[in-house]
């Protein structure tokens, strides 16, 4: 188990992060670890998840890969976009509460103008997910945030 924290592997805070821990990581993959719990931003009434969170649960995974890469290398973790995904499936419309979640996701394709190809996958007990997630890192992405001048 990895003991980064994963608010230092994500730009994102709070509520927003719903990725528990790291498992393990490589130079091409990462997996990672949640448990549902109720009263989260993205929740249903009954506490549990909608099937279509696991996209944002695996773009996080994408997300903590890259920051992993970059902290390795003594980088400061980047924003990055998730552009979009190929062909989501999930065999099951919510992830309950209190069910435990494993994330895996592979680069198969990243090229030197920040653009990335992930096969991911999400599993608990009795479901699956799966998806082919499309994500764009800009090389200096603050200035690619900046607002022109009118």
């Amino acid at each position: 188990m990895i003991d980064w924290p994963i608010a230092s592997l994500v730009p994102h805070a709070g509520d927003m992060i719903l990725l528990d821990a790291i498992a393990r990581f490589d130079a091409e993959s990462l997996e990672a670890r949640l448990r549902v719990k109720p009263g989260g931003l993205f929740n249903l009434e009954d506490g549990s998840l909608p099937a279509w969170v696991g996209v944002e649960i695996m773009a996080q995974a994408v997300a903590a890969f890259a920051g992993c890469q970059a902290r390795l290398v003594g980088l400061p973790v980047e924003l990055g976009f998730l552009l979009g995904t190929r062909n989501y499936q999930c065999d099951v419309d919510r992830f309950p509460a209190g069910c435990d979640l494993q994330v895996r996701v592979e680069r198969s394709l990243q090229d030197d103008n920040g653009m990335g190809v992930f096969e991911c996958h999400l599993d608990g007990l009795g479901l699956h997910a799966e998806a082919r997630l499309n994500v764009y890192r800009p090389p200096e992405v603050a200035s690619y945030l900046q607002e022109s001048a009118p």
